[in-house]
C-alpha cells in the first residue's frame, strides 16, 4: 500500500470542516419532520392539494393546484395597488433571509426560488382576501368549496409554510397606500390569518374576539414565524395557564402518569367541562372535579395536532406545552370507552363517529414526543388526582354512589334497605334486652 501523503490529506480534511455549514441555523422555523415522527401517520405531514415553499414543490400530486395559484396570483396583483416588478424586487431582496429560514438546502436558483416564493405568497393572499369579501360563482369554478378547507389545512403542515415577514411584507407593499390614508377596506394580514386559517374552531366552540386580536396585535407580527406558529400561538394567548416565553409556567423534569379517565370515574373522580377558559390546554382540579376544557375532534384534528407538535418539538422543546397536553389526553383515553365518557361530559365533541378512531387518535398523537421537562401545574394536579384515587375510603364510596345510588330509584331502594336493616337491628337488640330483663 502506498504511503499516504499526509500533508494533502490534513489540507484536504481541513478545507472539508472549514466547508461544513450546520443543519439549522438562529433564524430557521420550517423544518421538515423527523423520519421517526412522520413514519407513524405520513398524510399527516404531507399536503393533499396544494404546496406552499420549496420542500413539496414539484410533487407530482400537487400539479394540478399550479395553475389555480397562478391564476390566484394574477389576480392579487390586479387587486393591488402596485406592480408586478415592486413585488419581485421586494421578494428577491428578502430571499436570503427567506432562504435561511429552511431547515434543508433549497435545490432552486436563487431566480427560481423567488418565483415560488412569489407565486405561492400571493396565492395565499389572494385566498385570504377572497375569504374576506366573499367568493364569486366565478371563483368556485377554479376553486370548489370542498378544495377550500383542504387548502386552509395544508397551510397549516409545518413542511408546507413560507415565512411570515414575507406574506406581511407583500400585503403592506401592495396596499400602502389604503393603509396610509387610514382606509380599512383591507384588514390586517393578522386578521385575515386568525380568522380563516388558526383552526379555534376544534381547540373552543366560540369565534375570534377582540380580545384575541389584542393578544396577537400587530405589534407580534415580526414574532411570528409562519401560520403553523401563529396557531400554537393563538392557543397559548388564549390560556390562562400558559404564556409563551412565560416565568410563571415553571417544568420540572419529572413525568407522572395518572389512571385512564374511567378508573379515575370509578375512583370517585368527576369529569366537568372546563367553561372558565377558552383554551384546550387549561385543565383543572377542585377537590375531586377535574375539569377539562372543550374540544372538538374531526377528520382534520390529528394533522393540526401533529403539526403543531412537530414545530413544538424542533423549535421549541423547552416550552413543550402542547405535548405535555397530548400526554395528559393519551392517559386519560386509553379505550373507546374513556372516549365515551368524555364525550357524556361534554368535553369531546366527536365528528369521526367511531369513539375508537378518537382512542386510536390520541395515542398515536404523542409516538415519538420528547417531554425533557413537564408542566409543574399539570404534574401537581396529576399528584392530587393519583392520591385521591389510592385512598381507600373514596373508592369504596365511589364504588356504593355507582352501584346503589346511580338512578333515582336505586337511591330510594338503598336508602328504604339501609333504613329496614337499621330498623331490624333496632327491633333485634330491644327484643334482646326483653328476655334479658
Amino acid at each position: 500500500m502506498a504511503n499516504l501523503n499526509l500533508n494533502n490529506v490534513a489540507i484536504e480534511i481541513k478545507a472539508m470542516l472549514e466547508e461544513a455549514q450546520p443543519r439549522f441555523t438562529e433564524k430557521c422555523c420550517i423544518y421538515r419532520v423527523s423520519h421517526e415522527i412522520r413514519k407513524s401517520n405520513e398524510d399527516a405531514y404531507t399536503p393533499r392539494v396544494v404546496s406552499i415553499g420549496p420542500f413539496h414543490h414539484g410533487h407530482e400530486k400537487l400539479l394540478k393546484m399550479e395553475d389555480h395559484k397562478r391564476i390566484y396570483c394574477r389576480q392579487f396583483i390586479e387587486r393591488s395597488k402596485t406592480n408586478l416588478e415592486r413585488l419581485v424586487g421586494c421578494v428577491q431582496q428578502l430571499e436570503p433571509m427567506v432562504r435561511a429560514c429552511y431547515s434543508d438546502d433549497i435545490e432552486l436558483t436563487e431566480e427560481n426560488h423567488v418565483k415560488v416564493i412569489l407565486v405561492d405568497c400571493c396565492f395565499i393572499l389572494e385566498f385570504l382576501l377572497k375569504y374576506h369579501f366573499g367568493w364569486t360563482d366565478h371563483d368556485a369554478i377554479f376553486l370548489p368549496l370542498n378544495l377550500r378547507y383542504s387548502i386552509v389545512n395544508d397551510l397549516l403542515l409545518l413542511e408546507n409554510q413560507v415565512p411570515f415577514f414575507v406574506l406581511d411584507k407583500l400585503y403592506s407593499l401592495a396596499f400602502a397606500s389604503t393603509f396610509s390614508i387610514g382606509n380599512h377596506s383591507h384588514p390586517p394580514l393578522l386578521s385575515l390569518a386568525l380568522h380563516h386559517i388558526v383552526p379555534y374552531s376544534f381547540i373552543v366552540p366560540y369565534s375570534i374576539t377582540p380580545g384575541d386580536m389584542l393578544r396577537l396585535s400587530s405589534s407580534n407580527v415580526g414574532r411570528i414565524a409562519h401560520f403553523t406558529d401563529l396557531s400554537r400561538k393563538f392557543i397559548l394567548t388564549s390560556s390562562r395557564l400558559f404564556q409563551p416565553s412565560s416565568s410563571r409556567c415553571l417544568r420540572r423534569e419529572e413525568f407522572i402518569h395518572i389512571y385512564s379517565a374511567t378508573r379515575l370515574n370509578e375512583a370517585g373522580v368527576k369529569f366537568e367541562v372546563n367553561n372558565n377558559s377558552h383554551c384546550m390546554l387549561d385543565l383543572g382540579l377542585s377537590d375531586h372535579i377535574f375539569r377539562v376544557p372543550f374540544i372538538r375532534v374531526t377528520s382534520y384534528t390529528e394533522a393540526i395536532l401533529r403539526n403543531l407538535l412537530a414545530f413544538e418539538q424542533c423549535h421549541c422543546i423547552k416550552e413543550s406545552y402542547l405535548a405535555d397536553y397530548v400526554a395528559a389526553i393519551d392517559f386519560l383515553i386509553d379505550t373507546e370507552k374513556d372516549v365515551d365518557l368524555l364525550i357524556t361530559k361534554g368535553i369531546i365533541e366527536n365528528w369521526l363517529g367511531d369513539s375508537n378512531a378518537v382512542a386510536k387518535m390520541f395515542n398515536g398523537i404523542g409516538m415519538q414526543v420528547l417531554n425533557p421537562d413537564f408542566s409543574m401545574h399539570y404534574i401537581q394536579i396529576f399528584k392530587r388526582l393519583n392520591a385521591f384515587c389510592r385512598h381507600p375510603c373514596n373508592k369504596k364510596l365511589a364504588t356504593l354512589r355507582r352501584d346503589y345510588c346511580n338512578t333515582p330509584w336505586k337511591t330510594v331502594a338503598s336508602i328504604a334497605g339501609i333504613f329496614l336493616l337499621i330498623l331490624t337491628v333496632v327491633q333485634t337488640v330491644f327484643s334482646i334486652l326483653q328476655v334479658v330483663h
